[in-house]
């Protein structure tokens, strides 16, 4: 959507304008407008919810990893100072 406002022109927009005056009324353009808001408000809004869905789930899997990987790091610095010992020994 918005490659293609980057291609219209300020005249184009006026064109659109008076186009979609002439199709649906003066009267019917504020009722459009406001459906269309609203259509924008129920889209944001479920949007919202599905990142908040995917937020909550990968919560739980993120704390695993986190986990997994603190475990391995902990264990490859034992392993790092064994050796270490080894070798001064």
């Amino acid at each position: 959507m918005v490659s293609i406002i980057l291609f219209i022109s300020g005249g184009e927009i006026v064109l659109v304008m008076l186009l979609a005056l002439l199709f649906f009324g003066s009267k019917a353009i504020p009722d459009i407008a406001k459906t269309l808001g609203k259509g924008m408000r129920e889209f944001k809004k479920a949007t919202n919810e599905i990142k908040r869905e995917l937020n909550e789930h990968t919560s739980d899997l993120t704390k695993d990893i986190n986990d997994i990987k603190s475990t391995v790091q902990k264990e490859t610095n034992e392993i790092k100072k064994g050796i270490d010992d080894q070798l001064k020994d």
